[in-house]
């Protein structure tokens, strides 16, 4: 089987990054393939330390971050729980004529111990909802560490393995990465995987009492922002920082933010001037705007640093709320993030992109043709312009002509992308 022709790469490498400034850490997952997923019938795409799906709405820009999203999902709970969360799996296969009966995902990573690899599988349809994994395979390359390869494969639930150690069983409706995770270096795997954090931040749930956790990791509604904030208060000062920093440019006049215990519960507390006042005034989250509180939990979302960082971030429209004046320290946020940490956002706001030092090559354009979603680098045009700094992306999205390249087409109408290496 022959391997169809993959979009140009969006590389921490490139001259997009170059243009941004940023020189980050090399990206964990550096190309996603996916077939009936939801809206994409196919799509195959090299991603860098930073990427923004720009398209309009219904184009399907969620459904490429939800590709990944799942995967944590799966690996974090169960299969048939992230199934269910999506409304079950005849709403995670693609619709169409053909009625595919199946979905697949396929990742290429790279891990920070410097091992490299990719993870994909194939879930199938079952009568009345049913499902189950009918292919699943894991490659850990290390040849820099002097260290031989590691794989495994399960086909109709037979696993064949490289590693010494004994597998257990596989069971048809799980992940079989969460049995192996109890042999390295798959376990290494599918903790990068489970770190990933996908965010789409709710003013209505930051302004509620929350519950405390440990606050090692934001979860996807920011239900535990106010923990979280207290871990770095605590224990990552410097990042609080620069938090606290991008806060006060994004809100003017707000000064600081903390967390306020209330009882048995926690809450978010800001510092912000007063006219005619000499000190900062004390507000809580409930008497602060859908921009602050959101812009709040964008940076965490970004920034947050605790004993296990996230390994990507993606966050859906994090310029919402937020005065069109803040964007730009927005972007600056973004930027600053991208060197620690792979970011992948969606958008579709001119304001967001309109800027020069924004390169063609973090640009991964979005388009839906008759249901069937398009992703990869904007065409020849596009990027022509961009380069010669006649237009900003922004601009270009106002005219409508930010639209992804021929090679993404063709990849996005792929019968058969190749998911699996082993025979």
């Amino acid at each position: 089987m022959s391997e169809r022709p993959v979009s140009n790469a969006v590389g921490a490498e490139s001259a997009g990054d170059d243009n941004l400034g940023v020189q980050p850490q090399r990206p964990f997952v550096n190309r996603l393939r996916a077939q009936n997923y939801k809206s994409i019938k196919a799509c195959d795409v090299r991603l860098g330390s930073l990427a923004i799906l720009v398209g309009p709405n219904g184009s399907g820009k969620s459904n490429v971050l939800d590709a990944l999203r799942f995967i944590t999902d799966s690996l974090a709970t169960t299969l048939d729980h992230a199934l269910r969360d999506r409304g079950g799996i005849s709403e995670v296969r693609r619709r169409s004529g053909g009625h595919p009966n199946h979905f697949a995902i396929r990742i290429d990573f790279q891990l920070l111990t410097g091992h490299s690899g990719h993870y994909s599988f194939r879930v199938g349809a079952q009568p009345n909802g049913g499902f189950q994994v009918t292919d699943e395979e894991c490659l850990v390359h290390s040849p820099e560490l002097g260290q031989p390869d590691s794989r495994y494969r399960v086909r109709a639930g037979l696993v064949v393995s490289t590693v010494p150690e004994r597998l257990p069983a596989a069971v048809a409706d799980r992940l079989f990465l969460v049995s192996a995770s109890s042999v390295e270096p798959f376990r290494a795997v599918y903790d990068a995987l489970r770190d990933m954090g996908f965010y789409n931040l709710s003013p209505a749930v930051l302004r509620q009492l929350q519950q405390p956790d440990p606050g090692l990791l934001l979860r996807r509604d920011g239900s535990n922002l106010a923990s979280v904030l207290g871990h770095l208060e605590q224990h990552n000062p410097v990042v609080m920082e620069r938090i606290t920093d991008y806060l006060q440019r994004l809100s003017p006049g707000v000064q600081g933010v903390a967390k306020q215990i209330v009882g048995p519960m926690e809450t978010i507390e800001f510092q912000q001037v007063v006219a005619g006042q000499q000190r900062p005034w004390r507000f809580g989250a409930t008497n602060m705007s859908d921009g602050t509180l959101r812009g709040l939990g964008v940076l965490i979302a970004l920034l947050q640093s605790n004993s296990r960082p996230p390994t990507l971030v993606g966050i859906e429209e994090p310029e919402v709320a937020l005065h069109p004046a803040a964007v730009g320290v927005l972007i600056d946020a973004i930027r600053d993030a991208a060197l620690s940490t792979q970011v992948l956002v969606t958008s579709h706001s001119p304001e967001l992109l309109d800027r020069d030092d924004i390169g063609d090559d973090v640009i991964l354009a979005v388009q839906a043709t008759n249901g069937i979603t398009t992703v990869g680098p904007v065409d020849d045009a596009s990027r022509s312009a961009l380069r010669s700094h006649l237009f900003t992306p922004g601009e270009l999205l106002r005219m409508d002509q930010l639209v992804p390249s021929p090679e993404a087409v063709v990849a996005s109408r792929s019968e058969q992308p190749r998911l699996f290496d082993a025979p």
